[in-house]
């Protein structure tokens, strides 16, 4: 896999500034094609985009990955709002479904991949470009087996990376993450980070412990990883024993141990500049933003809901940097806005836990995915066979949302200095940064 090369000096990029006035509108509502079973248990459990944003990658309680592709024409598409409005109907979604009369859902996956057990994490190699099919590939780790990199576009297994423990099983990583050259992978363990070499598939990789000799680090599993994407070369990793450990990619030297949630981590992301680290834990209503160069400062905290469910609640950043949405288990999208850490907006996406959202990386568009396990509420405990359950089309279920922008032109040397700006205008007065 070859790296994407920078565009020439003195070129421009074309960024969208988001606005939630009016609200985002939703384009694509999927439901249908993941109910065939009739069980209602094959919920979403993520989604994230290619990072060249012709596609978005799901991952499903029934062990497959699937793949979506972006209709060329989204940003023109009429949305689902609009349509049930001309109608002069009760603009409730499920008269909308009605009013289309969908059989199917608007976007089929385009390309599925069964693994043989649970999903544990998933990513995108950083460098995929649709129109080159050697960078097309997404990595996958699950229970018991070693990680797995797949073709994104024939859905053939490409090569795997195989950790193996002190009794020579195989042992499976609990996270998975592509440095920014997308030359070595990131996989993470209870108490060790292994790197792998992506050119070199198999059983040869880097060890290293995640507890240095005076027993500072992380004592439990890696359950979460994350690059800068600016010249800081750090990475952060997440643990069940609600720490982060901020390391030196090239060396591993652990930096500094951030600690401060009441759950254990299920998402860690440094902003574009690299000077702010925002995380998640489980049942911890707050994600925590930290400013990395002060080490152990939290600058604030963002509320959302998720002190009920044992999922990972996703959050991502926009294209322009300057806001964050996040899921939650009320089936709220909640978006914040970087620079002040204030509430900015939210809108009502799904009846159960939006567990999955993601930003396109360089359009006004967002993913969202939502679900949660049922449990069948028979009576009868002889029966083995469970009852079909009757779930609404906001249920289970996965929405591609348009936001209102303005289109700005910036330099691509200066793209990265629009997050620096972002955070520049924060004016955090040091009376209320919690140490």
């Amino acid at each position: 896999m070859e790296e994407e090369k920078a565009p020439a000096p003195n070129s421009y990029l074309w960024c969208p500034r988001v606005h939630f006035d009016p609200p985002p509108q939703r384009l694509y509502h999927l439901h249908r094609q993941f109910r065939l079973d009739g069980s209602g248990n094959n919920f979403f459990k993520g989604v994230k985009w290619s990072p060249d944003g012709s596609c978005f990658l799901t991952c499903n309680e029934d062990k497959t990955l699937r793949i979506f592709d972006l209709p060329s024409n989204a940003l023109e598409v009429e949305a689902l709002d609009d349509l049930a409005a001309k109608t002069g109907m009760i603009l409730e979604f499920s008269w909308i479904m009605k009013v289309i009369g969908l059989i199917l859902d608007p976007l089929v996956s385009s390309l599925t991949v069964s693994e043989g057990e649970t999903v544990y994490d998933f990513c995108w190699y950083p460098h995929m470009v649709a129109t080159d099919l050697s960078t097309c590939v997404f990595a996958t780790t699950t229970r018991d087996h070693p990680v797995h990199l797949w073709d994104a576009a024939t859905g053939n297994l490409r090569c795997s990376y195989r950790a193996y423990n002190a009794m020579d099983e195989v042992t499976a990583a609990l996270s998975v993450a592509f440095n920014p050259a997308g030359n070595r992978l990131f996989c993470g363990y209870k108490r060790k980070i292994r790197i792998f070499d992506t050119s070199t598939p198999g059983r040869h990789c880097e060890e290293h412990s995640t507890l240095t000799s005076s027993k500072e680090g992380i004592t439990g599993i890696v359950s979460c990883l994350a690059f800068s994407g600016h010249q800081t070369n750090l990475l952060a990793a997440g643990s069940y024993d609600r720490t982060i450990a901020v390391y030196n990619e090239g060396n591993m030297e652990l930096l500094y141990v951030l600690q401060g949630h009441e759950g254990g981590l299920t998402q860690v992301q440094f902003s574009k500049d690299g000077n702010y680290l925002y995380s998640g834990a489980r049942k911890d209503p707050s994600i925590c933003c930290w400013d990395v160069r002060y080490t152990t400062s939290l600058v604030y905290k963002l509320e959302r809901a998720v002190t009920n469910t044992n999922q990972r609640i996703a959050f991502d950043i926009e294209p322009y940097a300057q806001h964050l949405g996040t899921g939650g288990e009320d089936g709220d999208i909640r978006f914040y806005d970087l620079r002040t850490g204030e509430f900015t907006a939210s809108i009502h996406a799904a009846s159960d836990t939006i567990n999955g959202f993601s930003f396109h990386p360089t359009l006004p568009l967002a993913a969202s995915t939502s679900g949660a396990r049922r449990f069948s509420t028979s009576e009868d405990k002889d029966d083995d066979e469970e009852p079909p359950q009757i779930l609404t089309e906001l249920e289970n279920c996965a929405s591609v949302w348009r936001f209102s922008c303005s289109w700005e032109e910036i330099k691509y040397e200066d793209a990265v200095k629009v997050d620096e700006e972002t955070h520049e205008r924060m004016n955090v007065d040091e009376s209320t940064i919690v140490t």
